[in-house]
């Protein structure tokens, strides 16, 4: 099953405060993307704004809950209810992300990491092709940002997309911002990790923003995309000879025309490059340190030091 990218340029995150100024303004973008769980089971003015939507603008609908690596079986009624509505608006394709949601029949309401392994890639391949005949078109998986790492990993996520994507013919979303959150928390390079990466595959990039909190970043979708995610996209627009561009912002969403502005920054990008794009910035550079030596004499915001801390130390240490 092989899908055939198309050039569908820059886009944005549909928003249901956003509904009706897109239809009265009609923003020159090319497309939008909705979260597929926001519409499936919708049958009020959600799903028709949606219709509507889709007779001027091409979509794709991005899933969160399709956990593609969980145990449990596959929810068959999702994908039939997933099916009917990207057949409804004639859904250009289909992602999700690579990681599990629930176990048990237990939604966590969150993208949670896989170890990766030859039994963890095995697994994935099966389901991959099972979601594949069961929406009869490619399915397209996301890179997740992680914060920790499994010492059962014996492949890197690079590697385990390629022999994914060459095994069931899934393309790839691969989400820049994603890559510069998990490098950083990894304490890795994210421009070795886009040279690795089967960019060949990629079919749609992601750009969204985060919150820096010195020992780590958290991925949370609520503010503008940073300059090194921005020279980090630059690099990878050279070497995909581009493709569909999406700005996600999800939490304190501003005005529409806040949004359409900052995903026309990446035309910059695109076409001068401001900054080198091999290069990140000294301030980056700088805090690729230990977590602890991030965080002596510092102050920073950090709502999830219950956890994350210690984590992150012992992933420093090399201790899991």
């Amino acid at each position: 099953m092989q899908l055939t990218p198309e050039p569908l340029g820059l886009g944005l995150g549909l928003r249901n405060l956003h509904f009706d100024e897109i239809l009265s303004e009609r923003p020159q973008i090319g497309w939008f993307e909705a979260i597929s769980e926001n519409f499936m089971d919708s049958g009020g003015r959600p799903r028709a704004m949606l219709r509507r939507i889709a007779e001027h603008y091409p979509i794709v609908l991005h899933g969160v809950s399709l956990s593609i690596g969980s145990t449990d079986p596959l929810n068959r009624g999702y994908l039939a209810r997933l099916k009917r509505l990207a057949d409804e608006v004639q859904a250009r394709w289909v992602s999700d992300h690579l990681c599990w949601t629930g176990v048990l029949g237990i939604n966590s309401h969150d993208l949670l990491p896989l170890p990766l392994n030859e039994a963890s890639l095995a697994h994935v391949i099966t389901r991959v092709h099972q979601v594949q005949d069961a929406l009869d078109r490619p399915l397209i998986l996301e890179n997740p940002s992680s914060y920790v790492r499994f010492a059962q990993s014996t492949l890197d996520e690079p590697a385990f997309f390629r022999a994914l994507s060459q095994a069931t013919g899934c393309g790839l979303l691969l989400d820049v911002n994603n890559v510069y959150v998990s490098c950083f928390n990894a304490r890795s390079d994210p421009q070795a990790y886009l040279d690795a990466f089967p960019l060949e595959r990629v079919v749609q990039l992601h750009l969204a923003g985060h919150q820096h909190h010195g020992t780590h970043i958290i991925d949370t979708h609520d503010g503008a995309v940073c300059a090194d995610v921005w020279n980090l996209f630059a690099h990878v627009w050279d070497r995909t000879g581009g493709i569909a561009t999406l700005l996600e912002w999800d939490d304190h969403i501003p005005s529409l025309a806040t949004c359409v502005a900052e995903l026309r920054k990446a035309e910059a990008y695109m076409e001068k490059h401001p900054t080198p794009a091999a290069t990140l910035s000294t301030a980056t550079a700088s805090d690729l340190r230990s977590p602890a030596q991030a965080l002596a004499g510092s102050d920073v915001s950090n709502p999830v030091s219950f956890l994350v801390p210690r984590v992150m130390d012992a992933v420093a240490a090399d201790a899991i």
